[in-house]
C-alpha cells in the first residue's frame, strides 16, 4: 500500500512537470489532502507548487493548506491570484483560518484578512482575540444550534439548510431564547425521533461543556475521558459561542505531548520544531538548564573535595562513584518522566500525589535492594573486602531510594507552586541526586569503614 502511494505521488509530480491538466485532475480526485500536502512540500520550486494548488478544488485546497506550516502557506499564497486566495478562504473553517493567521506577522495578518468576506473576517478576528491555548483559541463558530421549542421534523429541515456550513453535525445543540445552552441531541436520536416531538422533550439536558477561557489541555482531557466527537464552548453566562471538534483535540494532544517532551529535555519551545528552530532559540532554551547542571557539578566537586581524605584513604571507594551517580540519575529521570506525564494527563493530582510518591519510593527501594545486592557482591569479589561491599551496596540502595522519591516529589512540588514541572524537573533532579548521592556515599564510608 505504501509503495502504491509513493508511485501515485511520483506520477502526480511528473504530470505537474509536463503541465498535463486533464490527467492531473483525475489523479487529484483520488488523492487524500494530507498526501497532497506532502507533495507540495516535496516539490522543488514555487512555480510547481502554485500550479498544483491552482488545479485543486477550493475546498480541497483549504484542507491541504491546513496541513502545512503557516509561514510556508503565506509564502505560497503570495504567488497566487487574490481571487483564488479569496475563494480558498471561503472554504476554510474559521478555526483553521484563525490558527493560520495567528502565526503570521501583523502586516501579513491584515493583508490576508482583507481577502476574506467581511462577515467571515469578523468571525475569524473574534477567534484570534482568544488566547491560543484556551478553549476559545481552538473552537469554531461553525456549529448547529436549534431552539428548544421546535419539533424534530422541523429540526431536520433546518439541518438540511445550515448543515453544509457547519464543521460537524454529529451533535445538535439546543439553546433557549437567550442563546444559552440548555440541551443536546445526537443526529441519530434526531432521525429516529417522532417528527412531531418537541426538542425540549427529547433532548438531553445534562450537557458537558467547557468555558471559553478553559485551558486547551483540560479540554482535551475532558474530550478524551468521554470520547466526544465535539464539545460545546460557553461563556460565563452559559451562552453557546462555539464548539471544539475531535480533530482539533488531536492536534492539542500532539502539541502538548511535544511541548512536554521538549521542556523535559530543556530544549526547544512548543512553538519551534527541530527543522525550523533558530540558533538563538535553541541557545536560549538550553543554556539556562546547562548552567544549572554546571553549578551542580561544581557543588559535586566541592563535596568530593570535602571528603577527599576519606576517598584517598580507601582509594577503591572512587571506583564506584560513576556507577552510583549514573544509576541514581537514571532512576530519578525515570520517576520524574512518569510523574510529569501523569500530571499532564491528569492522573496525578492533589488527591493521588501522596500515593504516587509512596509508590515510586517503594519502587526505588526495591530496585535499590536488587542493584545494591549485586554491586555489593561485585565490590566484595573485586576488592576482596566485605565491608567495602556493604558500603557500596547500602549507598546504591539509599541513592536509588532517594532518587525515586525526589524524582516524584519535585515535579509535584513544582506543580503545586506554579512552576512547570516539565521545564524544571530534569536538571534540578539530576543535579540534586548527584550531590546527595555523593554525600550519602561519603557518610556511609565514614560510619562503616571508619575513615575520617
Amino acid at each position: 500500500m505504501k509503495e502504491g502511494k509513493n508511485l501515485q505521488k511520483e506520477d502526480i509530480k511528473q504530470l505537474i512537470a509536463i503541465r498535463n491538466d486533464n490527467q492531473l485532475k483525475k489523479y487529484l480526485e483520488d488523492t487524500h489532502h494530507a498526501d497532497l500536502a506532502e507533495i507540495i512540500k516535496e516539490l522543488d520550486n514555487n512555480e510547481d507548487r502554485q500550479y498544483l494548488l491552482e488545479q485543486l478544488d477550493n475546498e480541497v485546497a483549504a484542507l491541504v493548506l491546513n496541513e502545512l506550516n503557516p509561514e510556508f502557506v503565506a509564502e505560497l499564497l503570495e504567488q497566487i491570484s487574490k481571487d483564488k486566495v479569496s475563494e480558498i478562504f471561503v472554504e476554510m473553517p474559521f478555526d483553521d483560518a484563525a490558527d493560520f493567521l495567528g502565526e503570521l506577522s501583523d502586516n501579513e495578518k491584515e493583508k490576508f484578512l482583507k481577502l476574506f468576506e467581511v462577515h467571515d473576517a469578523q468571525d475569524v478576528q473574534e477567534l484570534m482575540d482568544y488566547a491560543a491555548d484556551t478553549a476559545g483559541g481552538i473552537m469554531t463558530t461553525e456549529y448547529v444550534a436549534i431552539p428548544e421549542n421546535i419539533t424534530a421534523g422541523k429540526t431536520i429541515e433546518v439541518l438540511r439548510e445550515i448543515a453544509p456550513d457547519a464543521e460537524t453535525v454529529y451533535y445538535v445543540y439546543v439553546i433557549n431564547l437567550q442563546n444559552q445552552l440548555v440541551g443536546v441531541i445526537s443526529l441519530r436520536e434526531l432521525i429516529i425521533a417522532n417528527p412531531q416531538a418537541v426538542i425540549s422533550e427529547i433532548m438531553r439536558r445534562k450537557v458537558i461543556s467547557v468555558n471559553v477561557k478553559d485551558d486547551q489541555e483540560d479540554v482535551a482531557r475532558l474530550v478524551s475521558k468521554y470520547d466526544f466527537l465535539a464539545i460545546p464552548v460557553v461563556d460565563d453566562n452559559q451562552h453557546l459561542i462555539g464548539i471544539i471538534t475531535v480533530d482539533d483535540i488531536i492536534d492539542v494532544i500532539h502539541e502538548e505531548a511535544t511541548e512536554d517532551l521538549y521542556r523535559l529535555a530543556g530544549t526547544y519551545s512548543a512553538e519551534e520544531d527541530l527543522s525550523s528552530a533558530r540558533f538563538t532559540t535553541a541557545l536560549k532554551s538550553r543554556l539556562p538548564w546547562l548552567l544549572i547542571t554546571l553549578f551542580g557539578g561544581i557543588i559535586s566537586g566541592q563535596v568530593l573535595d570535602i571528603f577527599s581524605h576519606q576517598f584517598n584513604t580507601v582509594v577503591a571507594l572512587t571506583f564506584f562513584i560513576p556507577m552510583l551517580i549514573g544509576m541514581g540519575g537514571n532512576v530519578g529521570t525515570q520517576s520524574s518522566t512518569v510523574t510529569v506525564r501523569g500530571i499532564a494527563t491528569g492522573h496525578i493530582n492533589a488527591g493521588t500525589a501522596i500515593k504516587t510518591i509512596l509508590k515510586e519510593a517503594m519502587v526505588g527501594f526495591s530496585l535499590g535492594t536488587v542493584m545494591g545486592t549485586l554491586v555489593a557482591l561485585v565490590a566484595f569479589v573485586w576488592q576482596d573486602s566485605l565491608i567495602l561491599g556493604v558500603v557500596v551496596g547500602l549507598a546504591m540502595l539509599v541513592n536509588m531510594f532517594t532518587a525515586a522519591t525526589l524524582g516524584t516529589l519535585v515535579p509535584i512540588f513544582f506543580k503545586k507552586i506554579g512552576i512547570d514541572p516539565a521545564v524544571a524537573s530534569a536538571p534540578f533532579i539530576t543535579t540534586t541526586i548527584d550531590i546527595v548521592g555523593l554525600v550519602i556515599y561519603a557518610i556511609l564510608a565514614v560510619l562503616l569503614l571508619g575513615v575520617v
